[in-house]
């Protein structure tokens, strides 16, 4: 055969096979089933306005130092006249200038102005390996600075670190740069 018929054959085959894959589709797909319920929630109107809830707040800004800040939540409860607001299922994200990353999770927190404290279970993993647990951790927003006054377990590429409190804060030169501050009896094992 030549080119050209068999380019004439698939001309005609070609649309005939898409026509029929198209009609089964239409043909064997599922039957609506019109018992079926919409999945709603289980929540009275009432009681959704008894208490206010945001579900998967976020936002994101930029410390006076030029950390970038992100906070994502599973639900926020505005507080009732004192401005505080609970969060539920938090992290917190800082990015420095510096590249270094840092993630913050915790079970729950609590919002007051600029300052977030994390608490339940507080775990925080850097980019540059280290994983630091504690019970509470106070987050400066506008600061871009991270402080534990309660005990600190850290695990480090070179080995483990246990502190009675930790500050994660830029260095004071101005070149960008963030350091972890360990202090109130630092006890390491290393681990070479």
């Amino acid at each position: 055969m030549t080119r050209t018929r068999i380019v004439g054959w698939l001309r005609v085959i070609l649309p005939l096979t898409a026509l029929v894959i198209l009609s089964t589709l239409f043909l064997l797909g599922r039957k609506p089933e019109p018992g079926a319920s919409l999945p709603y929630a289980d929540v009275t109107p009432e009681e959704l306005a008894a208490r206010p809830q945001i579900t998967q707040p976020r936002f994101a800004g930029v410390a006076g130092d030029g950390t970038e800040i992100a906070v994502e939540a599973k639900s926020a409860s505005p507080g009732q006249q004192d401005g505080r607001s609970t969060v539920d299922e938090v992290r917190l994200t800082l990015t420095g200038t510096d590249g270094v990353v840092a993630h913050v999770d915790a079970q729950q927190g609590e919002m007051m102005g600029q300052q977030l404290r994390l608490a339940d279970d507080v775990r925080m993993d850097t980019s540059t390996g280290w994983v630091l647990t504690s019970q509470e951790l106070l987050a400066e927003l506008d600061q871009g600075t991270l402080r534990s006054d309660s005990r600190v377990d850290v695990t480090a590429p070179f080995g483990e670190l246990t502190a009675g409190g930790m500050t994660l804060r830029r260095t004071p030169d101005g070149a960008g740069n963030h350091v972890l501050d360990l202090n109130g009896g630092v006890r390491m094992l290393y681990r070479p």
